[in-house]
């Protein structure tokens, strides 16, 4: 039986604009909570960090409420669209999404807050303003640890399983990602596909985990230590 290879392009589209998708708003965020003070920062820092602590049948869940054809979201995408969100191959965008989002904002606000100050003290002293600070200093100086996040993110949203099952679904040739085909292949005793598309989705992820390993070590080699 030959190997149907959508659910793995499936799969590399959806980490691919999840990924883009988390970059947007995982960097607003991971610069707010680094470098602003307000009331309500910690439950923000909570909420973001939800979806990581949550079994994914209850995210899945919150989603399918939320996006669902009868939700004022799900109306709207269906106006807009003409067809519902859920159970769509965008909806396993939004899956993955919601749960590599979280890591990337951990890693890329911690990133932020070991950029040293003084020179973002030195550019608003030259007159810069604070878009201009973020594009020329911030997030150069940070930019290791913000593409290492986002080859973690990319690598979580390749896997995702609960979370795309509960809203996307499993329809094969349309929402079937290749986690769900492999689920598939061993619960039909498809033995051939499971290990032709575990090896293959095994070594996307030991190569971008690489990258992430080699973008986040020093560039000058270890730290060496006196005698």
């Amino acid at each position: 039986m030959p190997i149907d290879w959508f659910p793995l392009w499936l799969s590399l589209r959806v980490a691919v604009i999840s990924t883009a998708l988390a970059l947007g708003v995982g960097l607003w965020l991971a610069w707010i909570l680094a470098n602003r003070q307000f009331r309500g920062k910690e439950v923000l820092d909570a909420a973001v960090t939800l979806p990581l602590v949550l079994p994914p049948t209850v995210l899945g869940y919150y989603l399918l409420v939320v996006l669902g054809r009868n939700s004022p979201v799900g109306k709207i995408y269906e106006w807009l669209f003409g067809e519902p969100l859920v159970f769509s191959w965008q909806a396993a965008v939004v899956a993955a999404l919601f749960h590599s989002t979280p890591l990337l904002v951990k890693s890329a606000r911690a990133a932020f807050e070991s950029v040293d100050r003084s020179y973002e003290r030195a550019a608003r002293n030259l007159g810069a303003s604070e878009l201009r600070l973020f594009w020329r200093v911030t997030l150069p100086l940070a930019r290791r640890s913000i593409l290492a996040a986002a080859a973690l993110a990319f690598a979580r949203s390749l896997g995702d399983f609960g979370v795309t099952l509960m809203i996307a679904g499993n329809i094969p040739g349309r929402t079937q990602t290749v986690a769900l085909a492999i689920y598939d292949a061993v619960e039909g005793g498809n033995g051939k596909t499971a290990r032709v598309l575990v090896l293959i989705i095994s070594g996307i992820a030991l190569m971008v985990l690489s990258v992430a390993n080699r973008l986040t070590s020093s560039p000058y080699g270890p730290r060496q230590t006196a005698l």
